[in-house]
């Protein structure tokens, strides 16, 4: 009976050990994940301040456009942060080109739309044709043709005014629209034959032999396969070249010198050649200039991002 006592005892103490070891390494433990979720509270918390303070940065221009806008022009510098009498006067006056700044504000838009859509047009073109010669017609040393082309993204497109400016000077394109969209196809193709020929990698070359044991020429596997899988990239690039092209302004100030030949990025800076510049008709122009690449960014922003990162993770 008294063995049987002291083992009862000598198991009690052990167990008692145990758990005392138990809740000691316990302890850590609780004191570990308290922590861990301070520094993920913390973390998040920055996180939030700092997206809060981006937002901000990012608001307080268009925001600002906005107001100058909705504004008088006797009001513009009151410094109030809402306008004491909001207008959309200034619109009116931008949509009826009841400004003499604005006399041809619907033809440079005009300009504009034309220069946008033939840029992306030629891009996508020149593109896609390049990438299906490199990438499916088996071209000798075709690499060099891509690299070639990125390699002119080595010198500065400002560097490059001057002698583009010389150049359309002696072929008599000064003051012509296509000077600027032959500059823009210029800068924008490198990218869409790199993209392209990154994305093409992912198209099954069976594909291109199944339809030329069909009888399919390579006119007809370029147009009838390798256009439709290459949508997203497609839309892509092309969103890009429009947004490029649209968005220009050196070389649309080089290359354009009349009101007749100008796009509205060039006609805005009319605004500040006096000496009380209207800013509440210059912002509403600015704003509904703006409006095309905001719809179309935003319409095809699901393709764009399917197109870009297809071409880099397959590449």
């Amino acid at each position: 009976m008294t063995a049987s006592y002291g083992g009862t005892v000598g198991a009690s103490a052990t167990v008692a050990r145990e758990t005392s070891a138990g809740g000691a390494r316990a302890v850590p433990r609780r004191r570990s994940r308290q922590h861990y979720r301070l520094r993920r509270y913390g973390v998040e918390a920055i996180t939030v301040v700092l997206a809060v303070l981006i937002a901000i940065w990012s608001i307080a221009p268009i925001y600002n456009m906005w107001i100058i806008a909705l504004d008088s022009h006797d009001d513009v510098f009151s410094g109030a942060v809402w306008p004491e009498h909001p207008s959309l006067h200034s619109f009116f006056i931008v949509v009826t080109q009841g400004f003499w700044y604005l006399a041809n504000f619907w033809h440079q838009f005009g300009n504009s739309f034309y220069v946008g859509l033939t840029t992306m047009f030629l891009t996508l073109l020149i593109g896609s044709l390049a990438s299906f010669t490199v990438g499916r017609l088996h071209l000798r040393n075709g690499w060099m043709l891509t690299n070639a082309a990125l390699m002119t993204y080595v010198i500065p497109a400002s560097f490059l005014a001057i002698p583009f400016y010389r150049i359309m000077q002696i072929y008599g394109l000064t003051n012509n629209l296509w000077s600027v969209i032959a500059a823009l196809v210029t800068f924008a193709t490198p990218y869409a034959i790199f993209i392209f020929s990154q994305y093409g990698k992912s198209i099954p070359m069976e594909l291109d032999e199944s339809a030329r044991i069909d009888g399919a020429n390579p006119l007809q596997i370029y147009l009838r396969i390798y256009l439709p899988l290459m949508a997203p990239a497609l839309v892509a690039v092309g969103t890009y070249a429009l947004l490029l092209a649209w968005n220009e302004y050196l070389y649309n100030f080089l290359l354009l010198s009349t009101p007749q030949s100008m796009t509205v990025a060039v006609a805005l800076a009319q605004f500040l050649n006096s000496d009380e510049s209207p800013w509440n008709y210059m912002m509403a122009t600015a704003i509904i200039y703006a409006l095309p690449p905001i719809i179309l960014y935003y319409g095809f922003r699901r393709y764009m991002a399917a197109g870009l990162t297809m071409g880099g993770v397959k590449g």
